[in-house]
């Protein structure tokens, strides 16, 4: 009898090895979970904490000790989304006096909270698969509330975007393209996936998750340095003992206190929206351009919903060479995929990319696309008084016989702007009997322009030789060839001349804006 029992343990404790989290060293032991170790490359996909391993090879007995440190497998699959965020915290809770204030900000806004949860549940379910399969603490799941309140469309006073708030350079770096048809760092999968990777590659440098995340939003090098800083001086090196901004010193503490809400809402008398652990979203293939409206219209839902989840493409058109697929809630996919092969009510696209030959004026480029200027200037947001440089790309109609719009132009299109007239400062001595009104004439500017930017009354004269101030446009100011005849027989009255440090800071610059002076009485 005391030998089945032993057998029946035997059996026991191989079947709670089996469900332990981690690969298999060589005897059967377990190292430490995948989620507790820095990840060297920022892209390699860590042991999911939940993934059953299984024995391979010959069976080598485990000790009571050994299966009673190891993690069990839950049979119940979790009621929403939020318990199976629970499941998975793993990162160390940081107490500080910080973590209670906010926590205090947090719960005395619950319209706040509503709203910001209730935003979150279209995407939520992903950024929770996407850390369960690399072995992240699920405690990330939360940083976009931190980052954004969730909104991918939220863009800050730096210029960071996406509910992950990437900076143009940094999103550059994780690949995420940024140009006038699209912006990856608000796009649900592109952004989740480089925040990702970037988050994995600051616990690779830095071994501990609140110095990952401090440099998430401070930067890795001023982490860094901040460390060497405390070393040097025998200090302590972790997130609370660093000297850091106010922004940083709250960030983690923002973090921990929307985890303690999410672990026990009623201890904060806050209700969070049901969420359930499905997901809500999937993608669907492209394989032509496509407007907006119609891509909405096809799948049956509302434009703003269509947009939210789709929130990179900033234009009125998806070009599937750099968007080969969208975002669709889940009951709609199959609609739009039908819809899509039936529709024959036309082209899908009504708009394309044109890229310009040369450098051109916008009514010169409008002329050529077969657009009104007022039209090509609000479509493509071209403000006044400025040229399409060559190789620019612009929204444009659509013909029938147009294709779609080429991979590279769909991921490089920029549309680069130069001033129409570049005025620079310009010197010139006056001849006699020159007036304000008679040199004004003479290089075609307003009388009241030559007398404020010299100081002068519209009706005053000048003596000879006298200089004269203007602000004049480069091709007046490049030769003197181009002063009238009158000019040059008076010598060097009215030659242009460059004056100084004054004149080499023109030079550099692309638009000088003359100065306002207030006219004497």
């Amino acid at each position: 009898m005391k030998f089945i029992h032993l057998a029946g343990l035997s059996v026991l404790l191989w079947l709670t090895g089996c469900a332990t989290v981690g690969t298999p060293t060589a005897g059967g032991a377990q190292p430490n979970p995948p989620s507790a170790l820095p990840a060297t490359d920022p892209k390699q996909a860590l042991v999911p904490p939940h993934t059953a391993v299984y024995p391979r090879g010959t069976l080598q007995p485990i000790t009571a000790a050994d299966a009673a440190s190891r993690g069990v497998a839950q049979l119940k699959a979790p009621a929403d989304l939020w318990e199976r965020i629970r499941r998975g915290f793993a990162m160390p809770n940081l107490e500080s006096d910080l973590v209670v204030d906010r926590e205090q900000w947090y719960a005395t806004r619950p319209d706040y909270i509503q709203r910001m949860t209730e935003r979150s549940s279209k995407y939520l379910f992903h950024v929770v698969e996407e850390l369960e399969r690399r072995g992240m603490p699920t405690e990330l799941a939360l940083l976009p509330y931190i980052e954004s309140a969730f909104n991918p469309q939220a863009v800050s006073s730096a210029k960071a975007a996406g509910m992950w708030q990437f900076m143009p350079a940094t999103g550059n770096y994780f690949e995420l393209k940024q140009n006038i048809f699209r912006d990856d760092r608000r796009d649900v999968l592109a952004s989740t996936r480089a925040a990702l990777d970037y988050l994995q590659k600051l616990y690779g440098m830095f071994g501990d998750w609140q110095l990952a995340l401090a440099a998430y939003n401070w930067g890795e090098g001023s982490v860094s340095r901040a460390i060497a800083r405390n070393q040097k001086l025998g200090l302590g090196i972790s997130y609370s003992e660093l000297n850091m901004p106010a922004e940083t010193r709250l960030y983690v503490p923002k973090l921990q206190a929307v985890k303690n809400i999410i672990a026990n809402p009623d201890m904060f008398r806050t209700e969070l929206p049901l969420i359930e652990n499905h997901p809500y979203f999937q993608s669907v293939d492209i394989s032509h351009d496509i407007d907006v409206t119609l891509a909405a219209k096809l799948a049956g839902v509302k434009l703003e919903d269509f947009k939210a989840l789709n929130p990179s493409s900033h234009r009125m058109v998806i070009l599937a060479a750099g968007t080969p697929q969208i975002l669709l809630p889940w009951d709609n996919a199959t609609v739009f995929t039908r819809n899509f092969d039936a529709y024959t009510q036309g082209q899908y696209a009504s708009w394309t990319a044109w890229t310009a030959p040369s450098t051109m004026s916008v009514s010169a480029a409008a002329q050529q696309v077969g657009m009104s200027e007022y039209d090509l200037r609000s479509v493509n947001n071209i403000p006044p008084r400025m040229l399409i440089k060559a190789g620019s790309a612009l929204i444009v109609p659509r013909s029938a016989s147009m294709q779609d719009v080429s991979e590279h132009v769909a991921d490089t299109a920029q549309l680069s702007l130069s001033p129409e007239i570049v005025n620079r400062k310009a010197a010139i001595k006056a001849g006699k009997r020159d007036t304000v009104a008679s040199i004004a004439k003479r290089y075609g500017v307003t009388a009241s322009n030559v007398a404020d930017w010299n100081d002068l009354k519209v009706n005053a004269g000048f003596k000879a030789g006298q200089q004269v101030v203007l602000y004049l446009p480069v091709r007046l100011t490049k030769t003197r060839a181009s002063a009238p005849a009158a000019d040059r027989t008076q010598g060097k009255s009215a030659t242009t001349k460059t004056r100084s440090a004054d004149s080499h800071k023109a030079a550099r610059s692309t638009k000088v804006v003359p100065p306002t002076r207030k006219k004497k009485q």
